[in-house]
C-alpha cells in the first residue's frame, strides 16, 4: 500500500513540474505565432510542387 502512496506523489510531483514548464513556455511568448496559421494553406502547394519535381 505504502508502494500506492509513494508512486501517487511522485506522480503529482512529475504533473506539476510539466504544468510550470508549460506555464512558463506560454508566458515567454513560445506558442505566440500569429502570421503562420494564416499563411500556412499558401506554403502547402509550393511543398507539394517541390516534392514532385
Amino acid at each position: 500500500m505504502s508502494v500506492i502512496y509513494l508512486l501517487l506523489t511522485l506522480s503529482i510531483l512529475v504533473a506539476i513540474v510539466f504544468f510550470i514548464a508549460f506555464i512558463v513556455s506560454v508566458k515567454k511568448g513560445q506558442y505566440d505565432d500569429s502570421y503562420t496559421p494564416s499563411v500556412r494553406m499558401l506554403f502547402d502547394d509550393e511543398l507539394v510542387k517541390e516534392n514532385k519535381n
